[in-house]
């Protein structure tokens, strides 16, 4: 089943705001269980582990930045007074 617009906002927020700070815990915490690698490696394997995050969660952010595709479209408020005055000029002939 595929997630709504809004649903998916919503998971892609979870996501950020609460899923993202304990990944990050949890890495740091791992990668300190085990010797201290070298520089060079320890910086391969936090670059690694800070793609690894957002692979499964794709679906769920693909989208999220544009329009609702499901909304009525809008005019922007200076286009509703063209429209306005328009049908107002349209209808007064004297």
């Amino acid at each position: 089943m595929a997630l709504s617009y809004k649903a998916r906002r919503r998971w892609s927020l979870f996501a950020l705001v609460v899923g993202l700070p304990v990944y990050i815990i949890v890495a740091v915490n791992l990668v300190e269980m085990l010797e201290r690698p070298p520089i060079l490696v320890e910086l391969l394997i936090f670059v690694v582990l800070g793609v690894i995050w957002a692979l499964p969660l794709k679906a769920i952010f693909l989208g999220v930045g544009r329009p609702d595709p499901d909304a009525k479209p809008q005019l922007a408020p200076h286009m509703d007074e063209r429209a306005d005055n328009a049908a107002s000029a349209a209808g007064k002939t004297e």
